[in-house]
């Protein structure tokens, strides 16, 4: 049975925190035998588009209230996380579903909204490197890792910016299926950093 993998998008999303993980997920064991294992999906707080940064327009699948539920979920980053961290139903949502997740992974900016919930007190975590200081102010116990790639808390996977979110998909694709998996979909989509 696939994992569900739902990524939150939002106004203002930074297209590759969204995008990257989207297509490593979404690629991963498609040219073997079988079942995909993983399910990938957007969600919105609401119908209709998004504008994402720089007016990429992008439909999403599925609200909060219609998606299936998430084994995975993706929150991604953008100058769209300082409006949510105002949002309550959006950040009750993301609350609800940490206790529901098999892991909550987050890229670049979207560690503000974890941290605005108290997801990330006492734990390990980067963001994009021009929102560190806004990370600390928002988690004040969290343990800031500015020159790591990606944190890995168990539950809670955390990536630096942008770019930084694929090489997070690919260690969470590596943890969950094996390396020889993960190392298969590097190649497939050609992204040789991963394989050096």
């Amino acid at each position: 049975m696939p994992r569900n993998v739902a990524i939150l998008i939002f106004d203002e999303v930074e297209v590759l925190d969204f995008c990257g993980p989207f297509e490593v997920f979404s690629v991963t064991g498609r040219r073997g035998e079988g079942e995909p294992p993983f399910n990938v999906y957007t969600i919105a707080e609401k119908p209709g588009a998004i504008h994402a940064r720089n007016g990429l327009s992008v439909n999403p699948t599925y609200t909060l209230e219609n998606c299936p539920q998430p084994d995975i979920l993706l929150i991604p980053g953008g100058y769209g996380t300082r409006p949510l961290l105002n949002n309550a139903a959006v950040l009750e949502w993301i609350r609800a579903q940490s206790g529901r997740v098999e892991l909550l992974l987050s890229v670049c900016t979207g560690a503000l909204l974890l941290g605005k919930i108290g997801l990330l007190d006492g734990l390990s975590a980067t963001t994009h490197f021009m929102s560190l200081d806004l990370l600390k102010e928002i988690a004040p116990t969290v343990t800031l890792c500015p020159n790591e790639r990606y944190v890995d808390n168990g539950k809670i996977v955390l990536s630096a910016g942008v770019s930084a979110g694929i090489d997070m998909a690919f260690y969470v694709v590596g943890r969950l299926l094996g390396a020889a998996v993960a190392a298969e979909t590097a190649r497939y989509i050609q992204y040789d950093y991963w394989l050096q």
